[in-house]
């Protein structure tokens, strides 16, 4: 995917019409995940950025289609209940939680893009339901979301099952510690 686009830009579409595409930082797409098992007191819940992706937006036609580098998930802060401590991990435990999550739980080598394509856009209350497919790890899945709008912004949150994408969730110290196998995605646009 290359480096992350200043957002929003145009591309111009096969009729001749322009597309907005967004980008970092225009994009904010957090993922959450929490940790369970025997030692979980010992580690930490994270939230993590995304931070090589990007949303083309086809108004016209009601479809949606967005790309995301599993490479470029950066470790944001630590999360004491909902509370967010940017401080923790240390500099060298990051490192190594973005490595490990790139190459062991994703294997982005082998899987180098995440791809959400839509199928269908209907207005619902005051947002949208979106509906289209998700592509994670070699696999695809329907996936359903409500899209509203915060201000300026549009947001959306999903919760996905890694299970469901063949993907085992990290643990450590013989399974004593792991990762829950549920994780919450939130992202957030410009309403453009």
């Amino acid at each position: 995917m290359g480096s992350p686009r200043a957002a929003p830009c145009q591309e111009l579409a096969p009729e001749g019409r322009t597309i907005p595409v967004f980008a970092p930082p225009a994009v904010d797409c957090r993922v959450v995940v929490r940790r369970q098992g025997l030692l979980s007191a010992v580690g930490h819940d994270l939230e993590l950025r995304v931070t090589d992706c990007s949303i083309d937006v086809d108004v016209a036609k009601s479809l949606v289609r967005a790309r995301f580098d599993p490479r470029s998930l950066r470790v944001v802060a630590a999360l004491e209940g909902e509370r967010r401590n940017p401080e923790v991990p240390a500099a060298h435990d990051r490192a190594t939680i973005e490595r490990d999550v790139a190459r062991l739980v994703l294997e982005a080598d082998r899987y180098p893009e995440v791809v959400f394509e839509s199928r269908n856009l209907q207005p619902v209350g005051d947002g949208w339901e979106l509906r289209g497919a998700l592509t994670l790890h070699g696999l695809t899945r329907d996936l359903s979301m409500t899209v509203r709008r915060a201000g300026d912004r549009l947001l959306t949150e999903v919760r996905l099952d890694q299970r469901d994408f063949d993907i085992r969730p990290f643990s450590a110290l013989l399974g004593a510690l792991k990762v829950r196998p549920d994780v919450s995605i939130t992202l957030s646009l410009p309403a453009a």
